[in-house]
């Protein structure tokens, strides 16, 4: 027990911190890094980017657990090089999971109707949607973006820390005003 003493610390600490909330500017410097991390590790990504009618960036997401698990994260769409809205992430979740990351999350709206239904909505599930495709391509980020069926892609990268557990499975996402 006296090993999961710093541990459990770690991640008291982690969301004591999840209450601070990002001003406006800091998340939109943290979304153009994290955009441009995303399209040169995965050059598909840009040109999907491209076709895409609006793009959800969370930059940083914290999750931390230990059976009992959660992850919060700030972003907003961008619709035509423009943040729209501003978004926050929360998730939670129990079973066998430990340790804490930071990623980022990307959703690109491929089509209309799927972006329309995402801004009418209360609160979206971004890992609850059988619509939703998580984007996992190799090395060079080599794909065929025309073949692309789904309306919605997500891409989750640039995990940092030790976490056993990688879903989006139970996420909500909620407007937040900024």
């Amino acid at each position: 027990m006296n090993k999961l003493i710093p541990f459990i610390a770690a991640i008291l600490l982690v969301f004591s911190q999840v209450g601070f909330t990002a001003s406006k500017a800091e998340i939109d410097a943290e979304i153009k890094a994290a955009l441009d991390e995303l399209y040169k590790t995965t050059p598909a990504a840009k040109e999907l980017a491209s076709k895409a009618k609006g793009i959800l960036v969370f930059p940083s997401i914290v999750k931390a657990g230990l059976v009992i698990g959660g992850a919060y994260g700030e972003g907003a769409l961008v619709i035509e090089g423009k943040k729209v809205q501003y978004y926050n992430n929360i998730s939670g979740s129990i079973g066998f999971q430990l340790g804490v990351e930071k990623r980022s999350e990307v959703y690109m709206f491929l089509k209309a109707d799927a972006l329309k239904e995402f801004r009418n909505s209360s609160g979206w599930s971004g890992g609850g949607d059988a619509s939703v495709a998580v984007a996992v391509w190799g090395a060079g980020g080599v794909a065929n973006v025309d073949s692309i069926k789904e309306p919605v892609v997500a891409f989750v990268f640039s995990p940092k820390g030790l976490m056993y557990n990688l879903t989006l499975e139970g996420s909500k996402i909620n407007k937040i005003d900024k």
